[in-house]
């Protein structure tokens, strides 16, 4: 599979001109990019926290066109049970939505596109580029 689970840092980054983002560039570039449904509802969030008006909203949506939305279903809700459980079980603690985006990278074997590679510290079977 051609694709790369972009996690939401990176999203921000590319959505806010962050500096960060051109150390990605190349790992994008002509890759089918995909984003968890955890790192859509974190998005998602953004404009109702914040108010933000009718432009910047649209300005997100359009940003969020590029990349496909991988579903959820009963073998990524085992994977993010799993994910959460075997790190924890080598000594870490992963976040509930970091494990929903780890969990969406090992359930389809693509790797993980993060800026925080101690996010994600005891997932086994995560593959992640991080140029951090």
């Amino acid at each position: 599979m051609n694709a790369l689970i972009v996690d939401t840092d990176i999203v921000s980054y590319l959505f806010k001109g962050h500096p960060a983002a051109s150390l990605y560039s190349a790992d994008l570039t002509g890759r089918a990019l995909v984003i968890s449904l955890m790192t859509l509802a974190k998005l998602e969030r953004w404009p109702l926290q914040a108010q933000w008006g009718d432009a910047r909203r649209e300005r997100l949506k359009e940003h969020l066109t590029p990349f496909a939305v991988m579903p959820w279903d009963r073998a990524l809700c085992t994977a993010w049970a799993k994910v959460m459980i075997g790190a924890r079980a080598k000594g870490f603690r992963i976040d509930c939505a970091d494990a929903w985006i780890a969990a969406t990278a090992v359930l389809y074997g693509v790797p993980l596109v993060t800026h925080n590679r101690d996010d994600y510290r005891g997932v086994e079977g995560l593959t992640l580029i991080c140029h951090a």
